[in-house]
């Protein structure tokens, strides 16, 4: 009569297994949920009902086939006689303050057709920011579950900051003849016009719960999240 051989697996090393594998669906987890843009900037992404937004402010320099998106000498030149200007700057001309709030980008900078957002990616319309504020609540209450929680990047008191959503809103500030707001106000671009000199955009606040929506010059600065295509 023949003896089956049998072959005996310690649990430890079946649990390794099991560790290794579950370690490698997370990282393809992982880098499935990571954009690069031109600059080789990587960004993360969270989905918020049925649109994925990217969870920092766009920092890049280029637009999407590598052209150079040029800033101004000196910083706070006055660029309000220009008709179409095109430019970007990290606040103060601070990289550091690039790399954590992102960079101010003007409104004809950001709806150039050679793209600022990353492939796949693009500046959300008026209509996708309502969306996104209605998902959450409205206006009115939108900015507690936007808005990065504590006072790291936000001036105190960061009123009402859950950041539930995942969005995590940074203050980058603003630039027209002079940068101003850090800390204290984030201001994001639509991609929607509404006239010839102003646009519409949303901002929030330090010392608010509510999101604003309100349309303002072209020429200004303002930060930038994309949206997925």
């Amino acid at each position: 009569m023949k003896t089956k051989n049998r072959i005996w697996i310690s649990p430890l090393v079946v649990m390794g297994l099991i560790l290794i594998l579950t370690s490698t669906c997370k990282k393809d987890e992982d880098s499935n949920n990571k954009i690069t843009d031109v600059d080789g900037n990587v960004y993360t992404s969270v989905t918020i009902g049925n649109q994925a937004w990217m969870v920092e402010n766009l920092k890049t320099t280029k637009y999407r086939n590598g052209d150079l998106i040029g800033t101004t000498t000196p910083l706070t030149l006055d660029i309000s006689s220009e008709n179409t200007p095109k430019y970007q700057w990290a606040f103060d001309g601070n990289e550091s303050n690039a790399s954590t709030y992102g960079r101010l980008y003007t409104w004809f900078a950001i709806t150039d057709s050679r793209g600022v957002c990353p492939s796949g990616w693009h500046v959300p319309s008026d209509a996708e920011w309502t969306i996104l504020t209605t998902y959450l609540g409205g206006l009115s209450v939108a900015g507690d579950k936007l808005k990065e929680t504590g006072e790291v990047h936000w001036n105190n008191p960061n009123a009402g900051a859950t950041n539930e959503s995942g969005f995590t809103a940074l203050p980058g500030g603003s630039r027209y003849e002079s940068f101003s707001y850090i800390g204290m106000t984030g201001y994001w671009w639509s991609s929607t016009e509404y006239s010839s000199t102003n646009a519409w955009r949303y901002c929030m606040f330090y010392q608010y719960s509510y999101v604003s929506r309100s349309n303002y010059l072209k020429h200004y600065g303002h930060s930038v999240r994309c949206i997925k295509d």
